[in-house]
């Protein structure tokens, strides 16, 4: 039986790819373990009076390469495991794009969809003081993540310079550009998905114009991904969201969905359209697939029946190692997480970057250096990959982990 416990999952790729690398054991055995976990109880008062104690994490994997960087994800199925797994995909990811940071995340067990804005606010607030020790341009800067957004993000940026006495713009990223975000970012995580599949048609000697693309998980990153892919040719042809989905063989103009889904709810019900589930999208005969929901998509038990030709993981974990290697023996190109999705924190770098400076970048400049820094990693991956006969998401991983040893391993032990 295939573990589907995310912490296992990032351990068993660390390994792949340790192995591979011929990686030292005592390297291995201190980048198999997160830096730091801390676990924090944030108690608050809901409108209704009562007080509500809410559980957070903040997890900082490994800081060898540059403060920690990760985002907070508020969610009812967070877990410690999770989260740690999801900080030492940080730590790859930002190797993989060669950003000067090392991978941490945060999040807090709730259900924000039933919270009201207040009582969003006041649990930010209260989490952001618990980890504050933690936290800070120089060590640790959150970004948003699942349910959380740039709102959010000016909540903890907010509360972390009332507690130190000065506005401090760089201690998050992800901001609204009126408190030092960067012009950019809201696209950049779904632009990078883009980024990534163009190439990979390209080293496929594969139109994008004309090709059939799903998407599993219709929020930010999914709707810029399939916009832009739209806008370059690609046809729509199914999209999901939380509660099930749609499918049109003819193709859907992306802008059209989210116009209906922002009236509706969901993506449910769109005219001249058949409802399609989760399950089945993953399935469905395309010529690419995007999973940009949530981790353990696609499994051991599905991977024979995935049928398209690129699988671009605009999610964190969609894909479970059994998964990696059924996909990988049929061919599939599938283009990892800590690749695909990078232009989130890529930017995020360019925002941090800017904040630090007191300089600001205009949006042409921004999304020309994500795609210089995308493509490039994209280059590495896919020729270490052809050079060394693996999977893509090892040779993702052979490139990140062999940058963060060396990082390690040049610092030494202290004391």
């Amino acid at each position: 039986m295939e573990t589907l416990n995310p912490f296992q999952i990032a351990i068993e790729q660390f390994d792949r790819a340790a192995h591979r690398l011929k990686l030292d054991p005592d390297l291995a055995a201190i980048l198999r373990q997160p830096k730091r976990q801390l676990i924090v109880s944030i108690p608050i008062r809901m409108d209704d009076g009562k007080v509500k104690v809410f559980e957070g994490f903040r997890v900082q994997h490994n800081v060898a390469r540059g403060p920690a960087k990760g985002g907070i994800r508020y969610h009812p199925n967070v877990t410690l495991d999770e989260v740690k797994a999801l900080s030492m995909w940080m730590t790859w990811k930002c190797a993989t794009v060669n950003i000067p940071y090392g991978g941490a995340k945060g999040g807090i067990i709730c259900d924000p969809k039933h919270m009201s804005a207040g009582e969003r606010e006041r649990m930010t607030r209260r989490y952001t003081s618990e980890i504050l020790p933690l936290i800070g341009p120089e060590q640790d800067v959150p970004a948003p993540d699942v349910y959380t957004d740039a709102q959010t993000m000016a909540w903890i940026m907010d509360t972390y310079s009332s507690t130190i006495g000065y506005s401090c713009l760089g201690v998050v990223t992800g901001k609204p550009v009126e408190l030092g975000g960067t012009k950019g970012r809201h696209e950049a995580t779904g632009r990078g998905v883009m980024f990534t599949i163009e190439e990979a048609c390209k080293a496929m000697n594969k139109p994008l114009s004309g090709a059939t693309v799903a998407v599993q998980g219709f929020g930010n990153v999914g709707f810029i991904a399939a916009r832009m892919l739209f806008e370059k040719g690609a046809r729509i042809i199914a999209v999901t969201d939380s509660r099930g989905g749609v499918i049109s063989r003819s193709g859907m103009n992306p802008e059209g969905i989210d116009a209906h889904k922002t009236r509706t709810g969901s993506v449910m019900g769109m005219t001249n359209t058949a409802p399609i589930s989760n399950a089945e999208i993953l399935e469905l005969d395309c010529d690419i697939l995007v999973p940009a929901a949530l981790e353990n998509q696609i499994t051991a038990e599905n991977a024979s029946r995935v049928q398209a030709k690129i699988v671009a993981e605009g999610a964190n974990g969609p894909t479970t190692p059994a998964a990696d290697q059924i996909l990988f023996e049929r061919g599939v190109f599938l283009i990892p997480d800590v690749l695909c999705n990078a232009g989130g924190v890529t930017v995020s770098y360019f925002e941090w970057v800017q904040d630090l400076q007191g300089f600001f970048w205009d949006e042409d400049q921004v999304n020309n250096q994500l795609e210089r820094l995308i493509k490039r990693a994209f280059q590495e991956v896919n020729d270490l990959a052809g050079r060394e006969r693996v999977d893509r998401r090892t040779a993702a991983y052979m490139l990140a982990v062999k940058r963060v040893a060396e990082a390690t391993k040049v610092r030494g032990l202290f004391p």
